[in-house]
């Protein structure tokens, strides 16, 4: 299914459509955009990060939530992707220590826990709200700068 924009509410009923989902991303992902999720705790915004890396850098890609190291890098074939998870921030400003910055310049980024960013959010973007719903997810799509009106085929 071709999504013109890539904007709106998706169900995903079961895990492959995480995963599917998070292939359709990884497709259009460019260099300087960041993918950005929230959700409370078992929403699938680890299943979904998983997803963007390992169709990028391949599918034996180990991809571990970086909850302690709070970023992992990986190598692709187009550009570096790095992938944040900020549960463990205190304070927005903590994030230029990280050097999402830095990461835009070179590739991409995933980051999970992303409502911790506050206004550091980067401009060019692809918000993604996932919640539970009974034993379903569900996804919120809402594109920022390059993103918008952007096609995804999930």
């Amino acid at each position: 299914m071709l999504i013109l924009p890539a904007e709106g509410d998706f169900r995903l009923d079961r895990e492959a459509d995480t995963v599917r989902l998070g292939a359709a991303i990884a497709h259009v992902l460019q260099k300087r955009e960041a993918v950005c999720l929230t959700g409370p705790l078992g929403a699938g915004k680890s299943t979904l990060a998983r997803a963007v890396i390992r169709a990028l850098a391949g599918e034996g890609t180990e991809a571990p939530s970086p909850t302690f190291t709070l970023v992992q890098t990986y190598d692709t074939a187009g550009f570096p992707v790095a992938h944040f998870d900020l549960y463990r921030l205190e304070r927005p400003e903590e994030i230029l220590e990280l050097g999402l910055d830095e990461a835009l310049e070179d590739g991409a980024a995933v980051v999970e826990w992303a409502e911790k960013l506050a206004h550091h959010l980067p401009p060019d973007r692809l918000d993604i709200e996932l919640t539970v719903d009974g034993p379903n997810r569900r996804a919120r799509l809402t594109p920022h700068g390059a993103w918008e009106e952007r096609p995804l085929e999930f």
